[in-house]
C-alpha cells in the first residue's frame, strides 16, 4: 500500500444548502399518523393486536424535540409501552443514538413530578423502538441497529444499550404488513407515484401527478383532498432533501476518490471502490474520506469488511 500524507480535504455541498432559513416541516407520513385512528391501525397491524379504541393511545409525542430540521415523528404510550415510531427516507445507523436522546426527554418529562430520591422505585413505560423505512438505499424487508455498534473499542458486554428495528415499507417489502394496515399501504403506494412521476418530470409537476392520480384511484384520497397544498409543499421539500443527501454522498465519494489519487492511492481502485460501496450501506460514507488520508483508517475498514 503507497506511502500516504495527511491532507484536509474540503467537500463542497453539490446541491443548495437545504437548512437555511426555513420552517421546522412535519413529513406526510407524521401529518398521516398523528390521527389517532391510522395510528391505532399501525399500531395493531405491528403487535397483531386487537385495539378498537383510539384512547387507548397516550399521544406523548415532544412537540418541540427536532433534529436536522425535522419534527420526531410519533411517541405514544399504550398500556405499560412507551412507543417511538420514526419515519426514515434516507438511511442512517445513527437512529438508535437520536432514540436514546429522545427517551431521555420523554422519561424526564414522565418523572416530573416524581421524587427520584423517594425508596420506593419509580416504574416508567417500556420502550419500543420502531423505524418505517421508505428510501431507496436499503434492500432488505428489516435490520436491527444497536446503539452499542457506535461505541469505540467497546469489550464485554455494553453498559448501555438501545435496539432499534426498521421495516422496509416500500412496495414489494413487508406485504402482510402493508395488508393489515390500509393507510400505511396506500402511503407506499403514493410515495411509489411521486418516484415514478419524477423520474419524466420535474418534482413540482411530478408530485402533483401523484397527487391527482391517487385522489382519481382512490389511494389516500379524502387525506389529500383535505390537506392537498401542504402534501404537495412536503412531499417536494422530502423528495427534494432526499435527492441533495445522494448529491452529497456523490460529492464525498468524488472527493475522496481525488484525496487517494493525490496520495497515490491508484492500484486499489476497485478495493477502493468497493469499501465506499460496504460504508455507504452502512450508512458510514463519512469515514470513507478519512480513511483515504490515513493508512490505519483504511487498513481497519479493509479488514472489518474482509476486503484484500
Amino acid at each position: 500500500m503507497a506511502k500516504r500524507k495527511n491532507r484536509k480535504v474540503t467537500v463542497k455541498n453539490a446541491g443548495k444548502n437545504l437548512t437555511a432559513n426555513r420552517k421546522y416541516k412535519d413529513t406526510v407520513f407524521r401529518m398521516l399518523f398523528t390521527d389517532r385512528n391510522n395510528l391505532l391501525s399501525l399500531y395493531n397491524a405491528v403487535n397483531g393486536s386487537t385495539y378498537e379504541d383510539p384512547d387507548v393511545l397516550e399521544i406523548v409525542t415532544l412537540e418541540n424535540a427536532v433534529y436536522m430540521g425535522m419534527k420526531n415523528d410519533l411517541a405514544f404510550i399504550v398500556d405499560t409501552g412507551l412507543f417511538l415510531y420514526e419515519h426514515q427516507s434516507t438511511y442512517t445507523p445513527n437512529m438508535p443514538l437520536r432514540d436514546l436522546f429522545y427517551i431521555a426527554e420523554e422519561y424526564q418529562k414522565l418523572v416530573d413530578h416524581r421524587s427520584l430520591y423517594s425508596s420506593a422505585l419509580q416504574k416508567i413505560p417500556a420502550p419500543n423502538f420502531l423505524v418505517f423505512y421508505n428510501g431507496t438505499e436499503k434492500k432488505a424487508d428489516s435490520w436491527t441497529n444497536y446503539l452499542s455498534d457506535a461505541y469505540e473499542n467497546l469489550t464485554g458486554e455494553a453498559n448501555l444499550e438501545l435496539k432499534v428495528i426498521t421495516l422496509n415499507i416500500n412496495e414489494g417489502h413487508n406485504s402482510n404488513l402493508l395488508e393489515q394496515c390500509q393507510i400505511l399501504k396506500e402511503y407506499a403506494q403514493y410515495v411509489a407515484k411521486v418516484r415514478a412521476y419524477a423520474r419524466d418530470f420535474e418534482l413540482n409537476a411530478a408530485v402533483e401527478k401523484a397527487v391527482n392520480y391517487c385522489i382519481q384511484n382512490d389511494i389516500l384520497a379524502d387525506f389529500l383532498r383535505k390537506n392537498r397544498s401542504e402534501v404537495i409543499a412536503t412531499s417536494i421539500f422530502e423528495y427534494d432533501k432526499e435527492e441533495e443527501e445522494r448529491k452529497l454522498r456523490k460529492a464525498e465519494y468524488e472527493a475522496g476518490m481525488e484525496a487517494g489519487r493525490e496520495a497515490g492511492i491508484m492500484e486499489g481502485e476497485n478495493h477502493l471502490k468497493l469499501l465506499y460501496a460496504k460504508l455507504k450501506q452502512d450508512g458510514r460514507v463519512d469515514e470513507f474520506l478519512q480513511a483515504m488520508t490515513n493508512p490505519e483508517v483504511l487498513k481497519r475498514l479493509y479488514q472489518k469488511y474482509e476486503i484484500d
